[in-house]
């Protein structure tokens, strides 16, 4: 049961996800590179670029690459041995990629979309850097198709076969520095429609459209390779994009959060409607603080810096008013100063601080005529960019009077989120000439068995409990385990050991992912000729991850894990009891527990436990 104290059907809640999920081919989406991920370090060469923004065909320029190539960053991409005249824009894309078409296929059929006749490749602008070319190609490929969730069906207006950006390595002096092995890797985004009512709804249909993409088994697995965003508004509010969900299970939270945010704003608009609340001019008080002792704007105002001021009328007490968990008013202030290479901005909610005295308080506001209710922020560094900062929150202050702007938020590791950019509009799309359109439909196509189902026929078919069914089926060795009880291999054994095992080792700093399939396969024919024993796998695996160009039979034959013989194990339980044999005299079988622990740890795992156990009550029967 639910614990909101927001009432959602009351405030209009209204939500939609964008799905984008990175599919596992063999080639990128326009050249025949690699889909592998590589290490920055592994880079081979580097190249820089600047990137601006086009018009789109009618003359327009879209808003959001307006600000952001307003920072006039220089960008450096790290270039691979892999990596191809494509990737880096000096060679025209070529055809889409096939695989990657007829997965996008398989996925529109388990959503109950109708395809496209032709999918045609559009270019997006994008000039954050993240794509070499200043663009990301994308094709519509499906709609008209929904989902089911337990508050009632959700559409899914669209679906999208893209490109994957480039990964961000780190922020740098100049810019930004990206690395090439992620960009061009087959990317589908699904879109739901404005259907969701709830953050638990949220939350759920996000978890069936991932359900459903797995189950094609020809998605990517792992951090980053899936990335939900979620448009969220209420009805006094805006629409506000979510970008850069990793978890599913943050979903509800953060649309909770956003709300909270929203209705936050609303309240403030409402208050600085009744205080007729305005913003004014931005002015140099640079003066204020010539003899400053305030580390912080002593330091940015070394050299040619400036310190520049915007009074807010009316808005005492409210710059510092939270939104979120720890971010108010002033924070969002901050997020749009920031994007003019500022680390921040100082406002009289919070002053004096940071150095900054009562005295220079006091000066600040009869710098700019501030009045008992009124409010200042300010800004210190360099010339140009305090400039621009200092406009970039007196634009975010007029905003708050009109409640909640739409924008494109970044969604933080702790739920919350800060202003990214502004929403983008239709002039960021334009079509793609280099790129020929592909005709598509379902003709070929096989609907795979979804995860669900695979859950089900585990248990039923497999005698599997439903904890390891589900484990399995969701797990990523999923097609190993079918491939193992194919060979034979006993269900629950092949289960336990590619998760429940594997899991337990890899929380013991064991490189357990670092085991092949095939020497999982190995290990299991090992197994089942009898060669070692279930005790041993444990240890057998850790071999392999250890020394992974050995093969599971070599590994064995090192760690010394082979079966032992009848007779060796005979000659082990003997040599125990009687070595015991006072205790089993005065115990009987009592003294079976202890004994039976101490003729394992002599075998070293090298025989069963049910043999083991069946001698040495034999040989405590000829005993007691």
């Amino acid at each position: 049961m639910s614990t909101s104290p927001f009432d959602y059907d009351e405030l209009g809640l209204v939500a939609g996800l964008e799905i984008h999920q990175q599919l596992d081919t063999d080639s990128k989406l326009f050249c025949g590179c690699p889909t592998d991920r590589r290490e920055p370090e592994e880079s081979t060469h580097t190249f820089e670029r600047f990137l601006h923004p086009t018009s789109s065909e009618l003359g327009e320029v879209d808003v959001a690459a307006l600000e952001e190539a307003a920072a006039e960053r220089e960008f450096e991409y790290l270039g691979f041995d892999s990596t191809c005249l494509v990737e880096a824009d000096e060679e025209p894309p070529g055809r889409l990629d096939d695989e990657a078409v007829e997965v996008v296929l398989e996925i529109a059929a388990l959503l109950d979309m109708d395809p496209v006749d032709q999918a045609h490749v559009m270019r997006k602008i994008v000039v954050d850097g993240s794509n070499t070319s200043g663009f990301q190609r994308s094709a519509l490929v499906a709609g008209d198709g929904a989902i089911s969730t337990d508050d009632g069906p959700v559409s899914i207006e669209d679906m999208e076969l893209e490109e994957e950006s480039a990964a961000r390595v780190e922020e740098t002096d100049s810019g930004v520095r990206y690395a090439l092995d992620r960009l061009g890797i087959p990317l589908v985004e699904i879109g739901t429609g404005p259907d969701i009512r709830s953050p638990e709804q949220a939350k759920e249909a996000a978890q069936r459209i991932g359900m459903l993409l797995r189950s094609t088994g020809e998605v990517k697995r792992g951090l980053g390779t899936i990335r939900q965003d979620v448009n969220v508004s209420i009805a006094d509010g805006a629409r506000v994009e979510l970008k850069g969900v990793q978890r599913l299970d943050d979903i509800d939270d953060i649309v909770e959060n956003e709300v909270q945010r929203q209705v936050e704003l609303v309240a403030i608009r409402d208050e600085l409607a009744e205080r007729e609340a305005g913003v004014s001019d931005p002015v140099d008080v640079t003066e204020v603080f010539a003899e400053t002792d305030s580390g912080v704007v002593g330091g940015a105002l070394s050299g040619d810096g400036r310190a520049m001021a915007v009074r807010l009328d009316g808005f005492d007490g409210l710059v510092g008013r939270e939104l979120q968990d720890d971010r108010r008013l002033g924070t969002e202030f901050a997020d749009h100063a920031k994007h003019h290479g500022v680390g921040g901005i100082f406002h009289t909610d919070e002053l004096p601080a940071y150095g900054v005295t009562s005295e220079e308080v006091e000066a600040l506001e009869d710098a700019v005529d501030a009045g008992e209710d009124d409010a200042v922020a300010m800004v210190a560094a360099d010339p140009r960019s305090a400039t621009a900062a200092i406009d970039a929150v007196a634009d975010r202050a007029r905003t708050a009077l009109s409640g909640v702007p739409e924008e494109t938020r970044d969604v933080t590791p702790d739920g919350t989120s800060r202003y990214l950019r502004p929403l983008p509009g239709a002039a960021r799309m334009y079509p793609e000439t280099d790129v020929p359109p592909v005709e598509l439909d379902f003709e070929g196509i096989e609907v795979p068995e979804l995860l669900t189902e695979k859950v089900e026929r585990y248990q039923s078919e497999l005698d599997l409990d439903p904890g390891l069914a589900r484990q399995v089926a969701y797990g990523r060795r999923m097609p190993l385990f079918e491939a193992a009880v194919e060979r034979g291999v006993d269900p629950t054994l092949a289960a336990g050991t590619v998760e429940s095992t594997a899991t337990e080792l890899r929380r013991d700093g064991v490189p357990v992912d670092d085991v092949r399939d095939e020497r999982f396969l190995d290990l299991f024919e090992l197994y089942q000729a009898g060669e070692v024993t279930t005790e041993a796998i444990d240890d057998l695996l850790v071999a392999l991850a250890e020394h992974p160009d050995l093969s599971a039979a070599e590994a064995a034959e090192r760690e010394g894990l082979g079966s032992a013989g009848d007779d060796e194990v005979r000659e082990a339980v003997v040599e125990v009891v009687e070595r015991n044999e006072d205790q089993v005299r005065e115990q009987g079988m009592g003294a079976f527990s202890g004994l039976m622990g101490e003729c394992m740890g002599a075998l070293g795992g090298r025989a069963e436990g049910d043999v083991v156990s069946e001698l040495l009550r034999e040989e405590i029967g000829k005993r007691a």
